[in-house]
């Protein structure tokens, strides 16, 4: 009788100690979600750690969007379970959304933001290209030519190097062609320019011509970007391809 009464009360004994350490590992979470009114309860958080969620990500990421006023109806923590599961970054995710209502010019839901996420794509890096655009040199530093060649009607050779400034465009990052296309787009589109010039001295004397006739070709069609400008960095003369031509 002894016995099973010493067993009895170290089973107690063990019980308690076990819920007092899950009360303890959960209460914080719970008291700041509650406090934020963050709608996720201490069987949720329970919960969550028996199916493998980081528990501390999803509260700390509902608080940010409670915060930050995002009203999204699908922003709810059982999404953000969901998200997490899928492999997403929620924490990254609500950054991102954080980022676009404080621009308050890009229209970005929490559907978009994760789906975004999930194809692999730095989702709070795109809204802040999308915000503040980034430069991209054609071609790009380290390439095997350090500038584009093209060669004017009348035979002589002209080296350009180009800085295209693009914004991201949120709602073809899924499916959208990356920089790389936007970098030999417009690197066909000015050696076409440079190629259709009846001189070499009128390309030197102005070199927007490039520019508009590259940006008049849409180039930035199904890509992630939006071209905002490209701008001549650099044009050098390079040597006369007609006169060695008719020498050979």
């Amino acid at each position: 009788m002894n016995l099973a009464a010493l067993i009895g009360a170290l089973v107690i004994f063990v019980a308690i100690v076990v819920i007092f350490f899950v009360f303890a590992s959960y209460f914080g979470l719970w008291i700041q979600s509650v406090l934020t009114k963050s709608n996720i309860g201490f069987s949720n958080l329970i919960a969550m750690t028996f199916r493998k969620v980081n528990t501390r990500a999803i509260v700390r990421s509902k608080i940010m969007a409670t915060q930050a006023g995002l009203d999204d109806p699908d922003l709810t923590g059982g999404a953000l379970e969901a998200h997490y599961l899928a492999g997403g970054n929620v924490q990254q995710v609500i950054r991102a959304l954080i980022a676009a209502k404080k621009a308050k010019t890009i229209s970005l839901t929490f559907r978009e933001a994760t789906a975004i996420d999930l194809a692999g794509r730095d989702v709070l890096e795109s809204v802040q290209t999308s915000v503040y655009p980034k430069v991209i040199d054609c071609p790009p530093r380290g390439a095997a030519k350090p500038s584009l060649d093209a060669v004017a009607k009348d035979g002589i050779q002209l080296k350009v190097k180009a800085r295209v400034t693009v914004r991201a465009n949120l709602q073809q990052l899924i499916g959208g062609a990356t920089e790389d296309t936007i970098i030999a787009r417009v690197g066909e589109g000015i050696v076409s320019a440079i190629g259709s010039a009846d001189n070499h001295k009128a390309v030197l004397e102005n070199p927007d011509v490039i520019s508009k006739a590259v940006l008049a070709k849409k180039l930035d069609s199904q890509t992630a970007f939006e071209i905002v400008s490209i701008d001549i960095a650099d044009i050098d003369v390079g040597a006369n391809i007609g006169a060695r031509l008719q020498a050979d």
